[in-house]
């Protein structure tokens, strides 16, 4: 008889690094490497838990007096666009949605230089050149898509507007990372995608759509508060978010569990093989 046992990815952690969401915080995340026959698994089920994937490494925040940081995902059944929303949806009936493979071109590291440019110069991915973004796209050991969304402009010529970098879970699209043209700050794309992915995903019959982390106090962070039926990861289990208000992102010594503990209460997929 045959007998397997749980995985066991390693957990470490990183060394505390100026908050990008905060200002006057250090931010510390908790990660495990993505790789092996069980990738996808282990990010679906991490997922639930709160982590994200960038590249081959999946993470979730673990500063040392902060919790602020909440991953959020809105329930597909439950979505209805508000008023300025179906506004942003009506403007951008002339997009053209395209899905392809996780495969970087020069066009959309043009687009993703012009975002970084105008919206986050002085970020932590300010100084990514082509191969750090192609890696960032191509180094995926899961099932990604890259959605990209063009237009034709006064000549005709077709462009690319914006762009998400997707990955399909078990039980949602879990939006990576996605950038847009910022001279089309009016046609509102950075809401476009989102409700697009809601509509993707409802379409595959797909219950969620991972929108990363709402930082209460982050100004940078506070539109995703703006979707209905917004779910947040909260003391260990989902739930409505309700009133943002309700939230806080003030520091406490007691506000972050000790690692240790924190990763014994990681629920782990099961290796064995489906018969």
């Amino acid at each position: 008889m045959r007998h397997t046992l749980p995985i066991a990815p390693q957990f470490y952690v990183t060394a505390p690094q100026p908050c990008p969401y905060l200002a006057g915080r250090m931010e510390r995340k908790l990660f495990t490497s993505l790789q092996g026959d069980f990738s996808e698994k282990l990010n679906d089920t991490l997922s639930k838990q709160g982590f994200r994937r960038s590249q081959n490494v999946l993470y979730r925040p673990s500063c040392a007096e902060c919790s602020a940081c909440l991953s959020a995902r809105i329930r597909v059944a439950d979505f209805a666009p508000v008023r300025s929303q179906k506004r942003v949806e009506k403007r951008n009936t002339n997009l053209i949605r395209e899905a392809t493979s996780p495969w970087a071109t020069e066009e959309q590291y043009a687009l993703f230089r012009a975002y970084l440019d105008s919206r986050h110069a002085d970020g932590g991915m300010a100084d990514m050149d082509i191969f750090e973004f192609a890696a960032m796209i191509e180094e995926t050991p899961i099932r990604s898509r890259v959605i990209e969304y063009s237009r034709f402009d006064d000549d005709g010529d077709k462009e690319l507007a914006a762009v998400c970098l997707t990955d399909v879970l078990d039980d949602g699209l879990s939006m990576v990372y996605s950038f847009y043209d910022p001279d089309l700050r009016d046609a509102s794309l950075g809401t476009h995608v989102i409700l697009d992915h809601v509509d993707i995903a409802r379409d595959a019959g797909l219950p969620y759509v991972y929108l990363g982390y709402w930082v209460p106090g982050s100004s940078k962070m506070s539109y995703k508060a703006k979707f209905a039926a917004l779910e947040v990861y909260f003391g260990g289990e989902w739930r409505d978010l309700g009133n943002p208000r309700d939230y806080s992102s003030d520091t406490h010594p007691l506000s972050t569990d000790p690692i240790a503990e924190q990763v014994a209460r990681i629920n782990l997929p099961d290796s064995r093989p489906t018969e």
